[in-house]
């Protein structure tokens, strides 16, 4: 089902009918008027372990477009974890409204309160417009959150290794599409320098590719222009540049029929959740063009696997060390992708539901 068509169905009022296609356990909305806080809490799965996912303070146009996104996102999270082989299932939170003007500290600890309801079930953590600062307010309601400093035992912002598995799950493309992983001297369109996006291109810069960049933030494409020779692409023009890989790093749904059938690409591989419209129309699609395509929530997985390591008690370097095996598993996606021509997110999908069933199977007895 497509972003568009799951916020029309959210809008004719049929929201059970819109938790079934993606079998979500359940759905907390929050709120409370002296704070002003306007939360959705998904919880997708949790056969392999508690609903990890971060919180986003985002300025929805409407409820229902909250709905939608917090929905894909917390079943992206789902499978993350699973074909990452961590034990954790999948959640995740959306706050309404400009994190600007809204979030104060009050508003981040009464969404704690929230979260220690759920006993567990749910772990949050940063994501887009929530810092480590908000995660220590949370923190004081509720034990049930990562992304914490590391004065606080914690392993910090998440986005540098979510940056370096989006790193690892571009040169494991590379190596499929040209025999080599090397990327020097590749043009690579980045779409969104965020704190992820940032981070991809210090990566990027240090191995000489030449970078091609785009942002609603111009202080920051001037700066990245600067400091690194990249060259600045206005809005959807990034799409159309000639060049060898395109990154999607900003929000998600942007592989779409009209963007799809603008690019001049070998490669697809950025760190945005969600990057496909509608998986069941735009997979075959970049398939069919010849793109090798790195599945979203298999090349962004970095920051869960960071996160899940200080849920199970903070190690960097063991951290670093499974993010780097995104390089192997994009492989093995991608070569099972060729063999039998299917298109790779369904390849990633499907690993990462067997391990969901296959573990069921195993606390069925319990």
């Amino acid at each position: 089902m497509s972003t568009t068509q799951e916020a029309s169905q959210n809008k004719t009022g049929d929201i059970f009918g819109q938790l079934t296609p993606h079998d979500h356990e359940q759905v907390v909305f929050c709120q409370d008027k002296s704070t002003g806080l306007k939360a959705i809490i998904a919880i997708h799965n949790t056969v392999l372990g508690p609903g990890l996912g971060g919180t986003r303070i985002w300025n929805y146009s409407n409820d229902a477009d909250a709905l939608t996104d917090v929905l894909r996102l917390s079943r992206g999270m789902s499978y993350k974890a699973a074909i990452s082989g961590l034990n954790l299932g999948g959640a995740k939170a959306v706050i309404i409204g400009d994190a600007s003007i809204i979030k104060t500290e009050a508003l981040m600890r009464k969404f704690g309160r929230f979260v220690e309801n759920l006993h567990g079930k749910y772990i949050t953590a940063e994501d887009v417009n929530t810092t480590t600062q908000d995660m220590e307010y949370v923190h004081m309601e509720t034990s049930h959150v990562v992304g914490l400093p590391e004065s606080m035992g914690g392993g910090g912002d998440p986005s540098p290794v979510t940056a370096y598995g989006t790193y690892m799950g571009m040169k494991a493309a590379a190596n499929k599409a040209w025999g080599s992983d090397s990327l020097s001297g590749k043009k690579i369109a980045v779409q969104g320098i965020g704190k992820v996006g940032g981070h991809l291109l210090s990566y990027l810069h240090k191995e000489g590719a030449k970078l091609f960049i785009t942002d609603i933030n111009n202080d920051m494409l001037a700066k990245y222009a600067k400091d690194m020779g990249a060259t600045i692409v206005k809005g959807d023009e990034i799409f159309s540049q000639d060049v060898d890989i395109f990154a999607p790093c900003a929000m998600g749904a942007v592989l779409n029929t009209a963007n799809i059938g603008k690019l001049k690409c070998q490669i697809i591989a950025g760190a945005a959740n969600n990057q496909l419209d509608d998986e069941n129309v735009h997979g075959p699609m970049l398939l069919e063009k010849g793109i090798v395509y790195v599945p979203d929530f298999l090349i962004n997985s970095g920051g869960l696997i960071n996160v899940y390591q200080e849920h199970i008690g903070y190690n960097r370097e063991t951290a670093m060390r499974k993010t780097e095996n995104i390089y192997n598993i994009s492989l093995e996606v991608l070569r099972v992708s060729a063999d039998k021509k299917l298109h790779t997110q369904k390849v990633a999908t499907e690993l990462a539901e067997k391990r969901i069933n296959d573990i069921l199977k195993v606390q069925s007895t319990y």
